[in-house]
């Protein structure tokens, strides 16, 4: 391995290839395909996080092994794998996703993205394109098993940024302090460490997401893939018999892998609890509404809004669900409130409808 190259944290599992430059012009990589690239113009993008999670930056110049992927984030940019040769390619997320960029917030366009060229791709030795979805792991077809059928709690939220992950870390330490052992796990989104490694200094006993199975994201997987996924992660958090686990879906209500889970009989069946985090008022209050169209309570609001007592009154005017703020988690009687939930959640229905058609 040349110590030159800048490996990302999403081909940490990527210890023995060879790089093959001659087919950069003739192969169409698919999702997790592992290439060689250098950085031509910086922007966006200034720093790529290593395989031991540090965030080092990149200058022009620098040789980067790092994977092909998608990405869908709100306040940030969406790209997907490029379905044609193209003359430079794009960072779409800091744990090492690349792409092509198709649009991105107004706050980075004088930015613009970060530019690649493509030098090489990572293959075996028998010269197969090294592709990081489950390298070196096992995969696992759903079944809906839960260890120790103990209970699961979703945390969602109505769009990126709302609080979801500061929602889920701080149940996991309220649940932490009551004497419970806690499993998180981060079950979309784009690969980076910062959400697991905040939830793990909360108190989690064990924290996890998608790219532990080598999946750069989940934009535009199928539902099928994500519920494997699903159930690779829930027997991962086997290994330390929790008593509950939390899990995160990332984005909001209406992004297209959210609305396939909460849409979803099988995954919807293995949810105990709810909890919904929103920035603000209008935003908690219209995703309850939105929510009880498919048949899901949650049993508490959180979120960014919750900074704002004036914020938290004008939601508890109009709904009758209990607003947590952080404090409330760690403080409370959280461990109370999540046994009187458990079993409340899930839609009596014997079909749940999409969110489009529920509206």
């Amino acid at each position: 391995m040349n110590k030159q190259i800048k490996q990302t944290i999403i081909t940490k599992g990527v210890n023995d290839y060879q790089l093959n430059y001659s087919i950069v012009n003739t192969y169409i990589p698919r999702a997790g395909d592992v290439a060689l690239f250098k950085v031509k113009e910086l922007g966006k993008h200034t720093r790529l996080q290593r395989p031991e999670g540090k965030n080092r930056h990149i200058f022009p110049g620098d040789e980067v092994l790092a994977v092909f992927g998608t990405r869908y984030a709100t306040n940030q940019l969406e790209g997907y794998v490029p379905t044609d040769i193209l003359p430079e390619y794009h960072i779409l997320g800091q744990g090492g996703v690349m792409g092509e960029l198709k649009s991105i917030h107004q706050r980075f366009e004088h930015k613009g993205p970060t530019t690649l060229e493509l030098l090489a791709y990572a293959t075996d030795y028998s010269g197969k394109v090294i592709n990081t979805h489950y390298l070196n792991q096992m995969k696992t077809l759903f079944t809906g098993t839960k260890p120790n059928n103990c209970p699961v709690i979703l945390s969602i939220g109505g769009s990126m940024d709302s609080g979801k992950t500061t929602t889920a870390g701080y149940l996991c330490r309220g649940l932490h302090l009551s004497g419970q052992k806690v499993a998180f796990f981060k079950l979309t989104g784009t690969v980076y460490s910062k959400d697991t490694d905040f939830v793990k200094d909360c108190g989690a006993n064990q924290a996890s997401d998608f790219s532990h199975f080598g999946f750069p994201s989940t934009y535009m997987y199928t539902l099928d893939e994500i519920l494997n996924l699903y159930q690779g992660l829930l027997n991962q958090a086997a290994t330390i018999q929790p008593d509950y686990i939390v899990v995160e879906i990332a984005d909001g209500l209406l992004q297209r892998e959210t609305n396939m889970l909460l849409t979803s009989r099988a995954f919807m069946d293995t949810i105990d609890g709810v909890v919904y985090s929103d920035g603000n008022s209008t935003g908690a209050i219209s995703g309850v509404e939105l929510l009880s169209k498919i048949n899901i309570r949650p049993f508490a609001l959180c979120g960014r809004f919750t900074m704002a007592p004036l914020l938290i009154e004008e939601v508890q005017n109009y709904v009758s669900i209990p607003v947590l703020t952080l404090e409330d988690m760690v403080e409370g009687d959280i461990l109370g409130l999540v046994n009187q939930a458990i079993g409340k959640v899930v839609t009596t229905a014997s079909h749940i409808p999409d969110f489009a058609k529920a509206i």
